[in-house]
């Protein structure tokens, strides 16, 4: 079945890479998805077994490819040496670079995904993408903080990703900027909190404040 899977991929893949040369004059639609299955040798009726919700299942893989290099990116890279934030400003920015290579297809997936009848897979798809980053960059955590850190990524990551695709700078650099600013905002918002937290752990309890008084006999 592994094997069977390894070959669908393969010819996912191919599809995939022939369907982007259209993309950025038709968008991600039924037609493109065939035309890329015509040119990339699928057999015909093969890709509604390789995509059967069509131009969105294409979305989707087209995504995953992208997290799937990210990872690869991110298992060559010097992680250790980074700290944290460094560590995530470097998976966002590979993530995006590599979306880069196709500017105007990610600039039309994007798009689409916001339209209503496609938020949910808009959602698995940014879900996959900050889970696969905090994976890639070495936190497995499974308590609570595995949901808020995915939640915090994904607000940096969307509004990254959106500054990105309007960015027209110099290699991008007002992005990386933009970037490198709500994280930094992301940490002192984190640094703040723990200190709340530390301080209502240190306070008295006000229950145990109010039994200690004592009053006037009435």
């Amino acid at each position: 079945m592994k094997q069977q899977d390894d070959g669908l991929d393969a010819q996912r893949r191919a599809l995939l890479e022939a369907a982007l040369d259209h993309v950025p004059w038709d968008g991600w639609t039924q037609s493109v998805l065939e035309k890329g299955a015509g040119e990339a040798g699928v057999r015909p009726g093969l890709e509604k077994l390789l995509f059967p919700k069509g131009a969105a299942d294409l979305i989707h893989f087209y995504s995953s490819e992208l997290d799937r290099e990210m990872l690869e990116a991110l298992g060559g890279a010097d992680l250790e040496s980074m700290k944290i934030r460094e560590r995530i400003i470097f998976a966002v920015q590979t993530r995006l670079e590599l979306a880069g290579r196709e500017r105007e297809a990610s600039r039309r997936a994007a798009t689409l995904l916001t339209l209503p009848q496609h938020l949910s897979l808009g959602l698995k798809v940014l879900y996959n993408t900050v889970d696969a980053i905090w994976r890639g960059i070495g936190d497995y955590s499974t308590d609570f903080n595995f949901y808020t850190k995915r939640a915090t990524l994904a607000g940096v990551y969307s509004a990254t990703l959106l500054f990105w695709l309007g960015d027209d700078s110099a290699e991008t650099q007002e992005t990386w900027g933009f970037l490198s600013r709500r994280i930094e905002g992301v940490m002192r918002f984190e640094k703040v909190k723990t200190r709340i937290r530390a301080f209502w752990q240190d306070a008295p309890s006000p229950l145990s404040t109010l039994s200690s008084l004592r009053y006037p006999d009435c």
